[in-house]
């Protein structure tokens, strides 16, 4: 099943270094930046969050790319889209073309860590290479459990401690 692996490699390192030069993104231009953009979100304190993302898309990303603790990487990915979705784009339409971009592309990113992690990274990944999981694949459902589970209740966590909408005009 090369093809797969080969197929699983290109998606992990194409996602997981999207995130991590995300997150990387918001450190190399100043924190507090994405901390007042943050606050402006409702997602209170803004520094600390910005904190949480850009650590979480560089290493939720970093972890994707090489295909380590998959499930958990997913995980990571997840949570942040449906933190992002719900923050910043739920109320802007589907299109990312949309003024304000729409939810479509953390949509597809949410989807891509949720699939990953309930495959697994394959055979050309260090989950397989340490033996984490067989042949680098993940056995039965516990994947999909990590990666959908913890993401998005993660998310949901995240947002039930720091989210704080700004009042409607």
């Amino acid at each position: 099943m090369e093809h797969v692996d080969l197929a699983l490699f290109v998606l992990r390192v194409a996602v997981g270094v999207t995130m991590a030069l995300h997150g990387w993104n918001k450190v190399r231009n100043g924190i507090a930046g994405t901390a007042k953009w943050f606050d402006s979100m409702g997602m209170k304190p803004g520094v600390l969050n910005a904190w949480l993302a850009a650590g979480t898309e560089i290493g939720g990303g970093v972890l994707l790319a090489v295909g380590l603790l998959t499930p958990f990487a997913g995980a990571s990915i997840v949570g942040l889209m449906v933190v992002a979705g719900w923050t910043s784009h739920r109320d802007k339409g589907f299109f990312v073309f949309r003024p304000g971009q729409g939810w479509e592309y953390v949509f597809v990113l949410a989807v891509v860590g949720f699939a990953v992690g309930a495959i697994g990274a394959g055979q050309w990944s260090l989950d397989a290479a340490f033996g984490i999981v067989e042949d680098g694949y993940v056995d039965g459902w516990w994947g999909a459990l990590v990666a959908g589970v913890l993401g998005v209740g993660g998310g949901i966590a995240q947002m039930a401690v720091f989210y704080r909408p700004p009042a409607k005009a």
